[in-house]
Formats: structure tokens, sequence, C-alpha cells
């Protein structure tokens, strides 16, 4: 059992400007204060994403950010409340390091599912204030997860909420091969053992998936390369 302690939802507005341009975004979100609410395979009732090449769709209508980050986000200066993150739901009992891809989680009358790590882009930067906290938030995992829905339903915004746990990796280890430096990657290394793992999990999106195989297959090209240039070095001295 987790704690779902609040829900959030946000409509588009305008985040602020860039480049003279306005930047729409739903990362502003609003605690619900109903007691329960309309899950839908996209979205929660009230709630939509601005731009949807990179964000929503059904591997990511729902946002999770664990209730335990913020304190330490205070400690480092951050000045940031629950739901400033941009979640859907704010949980407590649940961190990236023991969430796996694939966990089923039964809500309310939904059935929803872990999907992938969230990764954090400029409006994140925006909305806080601080360019430094998407770096910040790579480095220390505190990324948080998408679910995808499994069955649609009417959903409570606070109480516990049922898991059944996958054999799938977890969030932390999938955020960290998919945002990790393969510059000069050991074909085998432990981030190359875990990349395979991480690249086994059924529940993965494809997309996601092949994001991080073609990092992987540009790594192992690249200590192709070096090992072949390597082995004419040696034979040029022979």
């Amino acid at each position: 059992m987790l704690s779902l302690n609040e829900v959030y939802v946000g409509e588009p507005a305008v985040l602020g400007h860039r480049r003279n341009e306005p930047v729409l975004s739903a990362i502003r979100k609003t605690r619900v204060d109903a007691a329960e609410l309309a899950l839908s395979e996209l979205n929660l009732a009230g709630d939509r994403q601005a731009d949807l090449t990179v964000h929503g769709g059904p591997d990511k209508a729902v946002y999770v950010y664990p209730v335990e980050h913020y304190p330490v986000w205070a400690s480092e200066g951050y000045d940031v409340a629950h739901g400033d993150f941009g979640e859907n739901l704010s949980v407590g009992g649940a961190l990236e390091d023991d969430v796996r891809i694939g966990d089923v989680w039964s809500w309310g009358d939904a059935v929803v599912q872990v999907s992938q790590p969230r990764h954090p882009c400029f409006k994140l930067a925006m909305r806080t204030g601080r360019k430094e906290v998407v770096p910040a938030m790579i480095d220390a995992e505190r990324c948080g997860w998408y679910l995808r829905v499994l069955r649609p339903g009417v959903v409570p915004t606070s109480g516990k909420i049922s898991v059944e746990r996958a054999d799938g990796p977890t969030v932390a280890e999938t955020f960290r091969v998919a945002a990790a430096n393969y510059a000069q990657p050991d074909p085998a290394g432990p981030l190359l053992e875990l990349a395979a793992r991480v690249l086994s999990a059924d529940a993965l999106p494809g997309s996601y998936r092949a994001g991080i195989q073609s990092k992987v297959d540009r790594a192992l090209a690249r200590t192709s390369r070096w090992a072949t240039s390597s082995r004419s070095a040696e034979t040029g001295r022979s």
C-alpha cells in the first residue's frame, strides 16, 4: 500500500516567455478539493497538456511525485511546495528506487501501471525560477514517474492505493540508463548491463525504449571503433 496525499490538475496557460515568445504549459496545477474525480485513458478530469508532442498521451496520462522529496528540495534552497513540479498525484511511501516499471496500482475504480520516469525540461526551470533545478533533478534522480491507464474509472483524491509489484527495473534504474553519458562505454560494464535489463522491460513504452537503444547502439559502435583502432596501433608497433 502507498498513501495518496493530494491530487492536482491544470489546463495549459502562459507560463512565461522564451525568445520573446509565450510558453504554454500546464505545469501549474491546482489541488482538487472534491473527494473523487474521473480518470480517462489520457487524463484526469480537468487536466490537459500543452505540447502533446512531448507531454501526455497514453503512456504519460498521470504524473506522480513523492511527497518525501519536497523537504530535500527545501533543504537545498529551493522554494517549492507540493504540486510545484507539475505532478498530478502527490504520494507517500514510494520512491524511485523501489517503484518498478510495470507495477500495477488499483486506485478507486481505475487500474493504472507505472510506465516510465519523467525527464525535466526548461519549463520546470521556468516554474521554479531556478534553471539549475533541471540538472539537480537529473543528478539526484528525484524525477517521479508516469502512469498509463489500464482501466479508466472514478478515483479518490486521497487514501490508500494497493500495488501489485512487477519484476522490472526500478524507476531510478530506468532514469539512470536514459540520462547516462555513454561517451566512454565499456561493453561489459555495469551501465550497459543495466541498460540491457531496462530494455527488456515489457511495460516500458516503445518510444522510450527506442531512445535508450539508440544511445546504447552508438556507444557500442564507438567502442568497436576504438577497439579496432587500438588493435591496428598495436599491430603497427609489432
